[in-house]
Order: C-alpha cells, then sequence, then structure tokens
C-alpha cells in the first residue's frame, strides 16, 4: 500500500499556488494550499502535513514569523519558497526553524527533487529507525529530531540549542566551560559576543519553561553553564 504524503503549500500568489498544487499531484501527493492568512495554525494543527512550503511575503505575518509557530506544532521539513535572495533572509529562515530556502524563479524540477529528498530524509530510506536519546532526570532529548520531552510534554528545538542542551545535560550536574560550548554550537573562527550565547541560552530556558520541566540551565560566573533540577 502507498501511503501518500500529505504537503501544505503556504502561499498568496495563487497563480504559484495552483501550478506547484498541479506539478506535486502528478507526483501523487496530497496537496492544500493556504494563503497565509491568520488562520494558518489552524489549518497545520487540521492537516497535520508531511512538508509545508512556505513563502515569506504573507499578508498577516511574514514567513518568518509563521516558521517560528508552525514549529511549535510540528517537526515536519520546512522548505521556504521566496524571490527574496539576501543571505541575511536565508539565515532568518533557517535561524527560524526551515529546513531549506528556494529563490524564486525556481524550475519546479528542482522544488520536487527537494521535496522528495526532504521527504526520503525524514521519513524514508534515510531515516532514522530508531534514534538514540539522552536522559536527565526524566528530561529526553532527541538530538536528531531536534526534541525536548518531558513526561509526554515535548517542544521542538532549533539546532544550535539541542547541541546546547545535549551540552548541558551530559555533563549534569559538572559546569560545562564556556569555550567548549563555544566551540561547540560556533565555528571557532567566527567571533561570537557573550550576548549571543546568552540569547541561545535563554531560548533553551524558555523550552523547557513550556514543557515545565524543573530543569534549569544556571549561569556560573567566569566558568560557564550547568543544568539544575528544581528550584535554584
Amino acid at each position: 500500500m502507498i501511503v501518500t504524503k500529505k504537503i501544505v503549500i503556504v502561499e498568496d500568489d495563487q497563480r504559484l499556488s495552483d501550478l506547484l498544487r498541479e506539478k506535486l499531484t502528478r507526483f501523487q501527493f496530497d496537496v492544500v494550499c493556504h494563503d497565509g492568512s491568520s488562520d494558518l495554525l489552524f489549518l497545520i494543527e487540521k492537516e497535520s502535513p508531511s512538508l509545508i512550503l512556505l513563502d515569506v511575503n504573507l499578508p498577516s505575518f511574514d514567513g518568518f514569523y509563521w516558521c517560528n509557530q508552525i514549529r511549535l506544532k510540528t517537526t515536519c521539513p520546512i522548505l521556504f519558497i521566496s524571490a527574496r535572495d539576501s543571505n541575511q533572509d536565508q539565515v532568518r529562515a533557517l535561524e527560524n526553524g526551515g529546513d531549506d530556502y528556494i529563490t524564486k524563479p525556481f524550475a519546479t524540477e528542482l522544488l520536487v527533487a527537494k521535496v522528495r529528498s526532504h521527504l526520503r530524509r525524514s521519513y524514508g530510506a534515510y531515516a532514522e529507525t530508531k534514534e538514540q536519546a539522552i536522559i536527565c532526570e526524566e528530561l529526553i532529548l532527541y538530538k536528531k529530531k531536534l526534541l525536548v520531552e518531558f513526561k509526554q510534554e515535548r517542544s521542538p528545538l532549533s539546532y544550535k540549542e539541542a547541541n546546547l542542551l545535549e551540552l548541558v545535560m551530559s555533563s549534569y550536574p559538572e559546569v560545562v566551560d564556556r569555550k567548549k560550548i563555544l566551540a561547540t554550537l560556533w565555528d571557532e573562527s567566527e567571533f561570537i559576543d557573550e550576548n549571543t550565547l546568552s540569547v541561545n541560552v535563554t531560548r533553551v530556558r524558555k523550552q523547557l519553561n513550556s514543557i515545565k520541566a524543573p530543569h534549569q540551565i544556571i549561569a556560573v560566573r567566569g566558568v560557564g553553564y550547568r543544568l539544575k533540577v528544581g528550584e535554584p
């Protein structure tokens, strides 16, 4: 039996949306189109797509905002499709939870190839059948899936957030040296200021709070960070 993958196209250009739906339907995908208006999250929850194609310029909020919000609902691949071709836009897309960025105009054959590639990696021949989880006092990190879980409550993570959480969980209850964190999360040749690291720590703290985990990332002045369970 062939399992049809559902794709949601978030695009306010009706002509392009129809074109992509027609092309993807030929490859036996179940396609749902949305114009990016305010009820998008409701649609995502209702349809539970296997993959999302997401434009940047949308009527209510931009694609970066929507991607960040969608990541609270699903970990499925999100591919941006946009006429905005600056490096900054592509970086923002990835940092907000996107998996790929395709610049308009593009060949539909290339789009289909990328869609199929991401689906294979997420669900097919290249997908991990079993992932070794990192567990610390009931907190579970699925690094490859970019998910953290506590008592069946889950929250998605960015790549850097998952790496940071892995470091402090693996070292619990010891302190992780700040230099080690920087070397793991960023290229050693790249200058990173204290604020950049602090922003990532704050994001992980918010994710832990969202799943009501008693785990906290504590700053140890002049040394680095450590994981603590319970009250500070």
